[in-house]
């Protein structure tokens, strides 16, 4: 749905995005996460064709973006920055949007205001809450029935139980409406259960991208006790990204799968052995290793 080819920016002689490459399955819901000054909220202003890049290529459903009112019809976007109208609603933006968004649902907008019932539609949005302006604009995004949804650090602001419903809806709106969010956010815990893609950027590159459970799927955490206090010889081809021992307990970060790995090191005969889940976090930061010189910025 979205494909990102070699796209380079430049402001002022400062590089913001360096040869960046990436791609958001349709249907999926893609974190995309990174420290600050990564240039995650750049590429998403490229995306909803507010920025032109100075090279590259940026589609979404295979056209361009940039000046294209077509495709941005089918795009709405939640930036972390809102802006609206000096005095406009909520209604009054509803009334707004429906001029450029031909899908624009009133049915929806009606249904919604029951679940976003503490915003006040006919007060200045201006003069509602953080948390209410975040409610606002979701339940504006939602009524346009985008194709793709761009979404800058979107759930901040907003208490657990609201943060709970409006994941819920945007799940409910990929499943049976089949529509492709991309979503920006530090929060590496909270995207680690709604999201089905995640990629990495550092320096205004993509470090890294792949879908969840792939990610998962290849590294495993494993908590071993020997015969011996001392770790023994392991196999030079087993990828060993992270060492660490308290006592007798030795825990191993390997690349593979838990299976794979269990089975390579009962040839060692440990007394006791346990193959843990890794958090999103744990594998970006032991996936990156040295490489990655701020991903530790990222921690929650």
């Amino acid at each position: 749905m979205i494909e990102v080819q070699s796209v380079n920016k430049s402001f002022d002689g400062f590089q913001a995005l360096d040869n960046l490459s990436m791609t958001v399955p349709a249907g999926s819901i893609y974190g995309l996460v990174g420290p600050n000054g990564a240039g995650k909220s750049t590429i998403l202003r490229h995306i909803t064709g507010i920025y032109q890049p100075d090279s590259g290529l940026i589609l979404v459903g295979g056209e361009r973006v940039y000046e294209n009112p077509a495709v941005k019809a089918r795009i709405a976007d939640i930036p972390d920055d809102l802006y609206r109208f000096g005095s406009a609603s909520t209604a009054d933006m509803a009334r707004f949007y429906r001029g450029f968004y031909p899908r624009f649902d009133m049915t929806r907008y009606d249904t919604l205001k029951e679940i976003f019932h503490t915003v006040d539609e006919k007060r200045p949005i201006r003069r509602l809450s953080k948390g209410m302006q975040k409610q606002s604009a979701f339940w504006l995004a939602l009524c346009c029935r985008p194709e793709v949804l761009v979404l800058d650090e979107p759930v901040d602001g907003l208490d657990p139980v609201m943060r709970r419903q409006v994941w819920s809806l945007l799940m409910s709106d990929v499943v049976q409406e089949g529509v492709t969010v991309l979503v920006s956010s530090h929060n590496l815990r909270e995207l680690e259960d709604v999201c089905d893609h995640v990629g990495i950027l550092s320096k205004g590159r993509v470090l890294l991208e792949r879908s969840l459970s792939e990610l998962q799927a290849n590294v495993v955490k494993m908590q071993v006790v020997f015969q011996e206090k001392e770790l023994p010889q392991l196999p030079d081809d087993m990828e060993v990204l992270n060492v660490q021992q308290v006592g007798r307990i030795h825990t191993l970060i390997v690349r593979g799968t838990a299976e794979e790995i269990t089975n390579r090191l009962a040839v060692y005969s440990p007394i006791l052995m346990d193959a843990l889940p890794l958090t999103l976090e744990e594998i970006f930061i032991y996936e990156l290793g040295g490489e990655d010189y701020a991903v530790r910025d990222i921690i929650l």
